[in-house]
């Protein structure tokens, strides 16, 4: 069986300082979905992926924000091990993501995330 180490998704795992979000703004490549923006940058020798969420005002009340990005980091989370390594990922959720359910933003980010290559399945 898995320990739980394995599942988890650490601080460490994600993007947090705007100066990295800007980053994979400027050299980056973004691939545009209904629901979401998958921005992703290719950074040689930094081991694990790391992701990046951003909600902005435009969607909704800080309770809507607050439950597309937990939605967000929960399917990054649980697709991680399936990930190609050296890869920064921002993903940008539009305002339709505040009417979507879990299921429909999941099956976007796969979409997008086979569109760009970056599951090593």
């Amino acid at each position: 069986m898995l320990g739980t180490s394995s599942l988890s998704f650490p601080k460490s795992r994600r993007l947090t300082r705007a100066s990295e979000f800007e980053h994979v703004k400027q050299h980056g490549y973004a691939e545009r979905g209904r629901l979401m923006t998958l921005s992703l940058l290719a950074m040689k020798n930094t081991g694990p992926c790391r992701a990046g969420f951003i909600t902005t005002r435009a969607i909704g009340s800080a309770t809507i924000r607050n439950r597309i990005r937990r939605c967000l980091r929960e399917i990054v989370r649980r697709h991680q091990h399936d990930l190609r390594e050296d890869f920064w990922i921002v993903l940008i959720a539009k305002r339709d993501a505040a009417n979507a359910s879990y299921h429909a933003l999941e099956d976007e980010w796969l979409r997008l995330a086979k569109r760009t290559s970056i599951l090593a399945l």
